[in-house]
């Protein structure tokens, strides 16, 4: 495949969320900043080289952590950079949980598709069937499962704790429920007819979270946990549901932030209480979990082929559409990319490849702004070496 810039790339492949440059450097990094660690890799080729090039990069303005997991037909890399707290400034662990955001999405889809396949979801059916008196009668029109699984439901955004960094940072241990984020997006009436448009959007996910429980009759992440996590091995990945920690060996997670005085410093966003994200982005999980989920997920071992093929469908009527029933596809040259990104504040996170798993790519950024969408250098290197 042809070499291309990082920045070329980044606008094609806009699945990675991006952090911006600080105006001046946010703290010391360490004399000697540790080597980039490549492990069990059977490559060692331009890709291989770009990979490490860009884990040098770490720790640095743009990301005080990295974890990468390439893999397909053209062999494996694994590597990690940077630092597990700027205080002590002792290695990143390799094997950290971490945030992953967004990427939860993949597998509440993943969790609605499988009991379509038991028959106990119809994804043609409006979803005011499954949650009676959720919605207002300014909803008159059926918002179908598949319209929530590709975001084309209509429904507004919910309402959070903050309209900024600041006042989200200050609010971070509060508990906001995802019941409450649903109303509030009720309240609004529908931003769109059904199926009109896609607008990508945390409310519809959530929505999806209070049916798997309606449906089942148990907690979301149990049964998420049941249909998805164990049937792919990801021993490692949990909800973390109103605890603000993370719980097992993790790096933390630093947002950049301007001081009265224009300077700028790195503030501990690890913990905090994301219960409001639910079903939408409020998982906690590893790099191999993450790859294991993949791999998984597109050889058809956790959803039934004819339900899987949701994952690879976008909305008819639409074509400027590029998402699907989780996942969202971008074509960089030859490949057509499928995958999923994620941000939470400290953490920046991508699962992703082909679908013949010719190329596959997860990483873990712990990015100094990581829901900015301005290019992140570190972010931008990694996606192109594991393009090539």
């Amino acid at each position: 495949m042809r070499a291309r810039t990082s920045s070329v790339l980044a606008a094609s492949l806009v699945l990675a969320l991006s952090a911006g440059p600080l105006a001046a450097p946010a703290f010391a990094a360490p004399s000697t900043p540790p080597t980039p660690a490549a492990a069990a890799h059977r490559s060692d080729g331009p890709a291989a080289k770009a990979l490490r090039d860009a884990l040098a990069m770490v720790p640095g303005d743009h990301a005080t952590a990295a974890l990468v997991r390439v893999g397909g037909t053209d062999g494996s890399w694994r590597g990690s950079a940077g630092v597990h707290d700027l205080a002590s400034g002792r290695p990143a662990d390799p094997d950290a949980v971490f945030r992953a955001g967004s990427v939860t999405k993949v597998v509440t889809a993943a969790t609605v598709l499988r009991l379509a396949a038991q028959d106990r979801v119809d994804l043609d059916a409006p979803v005011q069937h499954y949650l009676p008196g959720v919605f207002t009668p300014d909803f008159d029109q059926p918002i179908s499962v598949r319209q929530l699984l590709n975001h084309t439901s209509g429904i507004q955004a919910g309402d959070g704790l903050g309209d900024d960094f600041a006042e989200l940072y200050a609010h971070r241990f509060d508990t906001l429920t995802p019941r409450e984020v649903v109303a509030s997006a009720i309240a609004k009436g529908p931003e769109f007819c059904p199926g009109k448009r896609q607008h990508y959007l945390n409310i519809n996910y959530t929505v999806l979270g209070l049916l798997i429980e309606k449906v089942t009759g148990h907690s979301y992440a149990t049964e998420a946990t049941r249909l998805v996590l164990r049937p792919a091995r990801m021993w490692h990945t949990y909800f973390p549901g109103t605890d603000p920690r993370i719980r097992g060996p993790h790096n933390r997670g630093y947002q950049r932030v301007e001081r009265p005085d224009g300077t700028t410093e790195l503030l501990d966003v690890t913990e905090w209480n994301q219960a409001d994200r639910w079903a939408a982005g409020d998982m906690i999980s590893t790099t191999a979990d993450l790859e294991r989920l993949l791999t998984s997920l597109f050889r058809g071992r956790i959803v039934p082929r004819p339900q899987l093929e949701e994952m690879f469908t976008t909305p008819a009527g639409l074509p400027d559409a590029t998402r699907s029933a989780g996942l969202q596809y971008k074509k960089v040259g030859d490949i057509t990319f499928w995958g999923k990104s994620g941000s939470r504040y400290g953490y920046s996170a991508l699962i992703g490849g082909t679908r013949d798993l010719s190329r596959t790519l997860v990483y873990s950024v712990n990015a100094t702004d990581a829901k900015s969408t301005e290019p992140n250098p570190v972010i931008d290197g990694i996606v192109a070496a594991a393009l090539k």
